[in-house]
């Protein structure tokens, strides 16, 4: 059985997967309300109440927009060593992933709208292989940056000692 990563994501993480549900909650639900409005003209069952369409999809959907973002932060979690980046993420399904240190040919740490807001920052690390890149989401600026220069500078050390 795995152990789980020695590190959480920031708290405001919380707040940053709550703005992204959000805002998904309410093209999705706007988009109902638009084909409820289209179809109001146009129903092809006489008395079909076109308009609980809407009601339904805020129904279905408000439970994930609230479970998804505190599931997530219970979840995500990650970890940095001298060899290995050790990464879980998700929230429907698990990912664990294992980046070893000497494979990593990029770090980069990248800021969304809502992440700047935040001071939150995602770090990627690229490998050759897609399989064994890896992205932890919803760090402390700080935080990320240090991880992507301590991340860079091991990389580089172990790119020098093998040849």
């Amino acid at each position: 059985m795995l152990r789980d990563p020695a590190n959480q994501v920031s708290r405001r993480a919380i707040t940053l997967w709550l703005l992204e549900s959000l805002t998904w909650f309410v093209f999705v639900v706007g988009g109902s309300i638009l084909v409820a409005y289209w179809l109001s003209g146009w129903s092809p069952i006489d008395g079909w109440p076109v308009w609980l369409l809407p009601i339904v999809v805020t129904l279905l959907m408000l439970p994930g927009v609230i479970v998804e973002p505190l599931w997530r932060f219970a979840v995500h979690r990650w970890e940095f060593s001298d060899d290995v980046v050790y990464a879980r993420s998700g929230w429907l399904s698990r990912e664990w992933v294992f980046v070893p240190v000497s494979r990593i040919q990029t770090v980069d740490k990248a800021q969304g709208w809502f992440e700047r807001l935040l001071r939150l920052a995602t770090v990627e690390i690229r490998t050759a292989s897609h399989a064994g890149s890896s992205t932890i989401k919803g760090l402390d600026f700080t935080v990320a940056a240090q991880l992507a220069a301590d991340l860079a500078h091991r990389a580089r050390e172990l790119r020098d000692d093998a040849t």
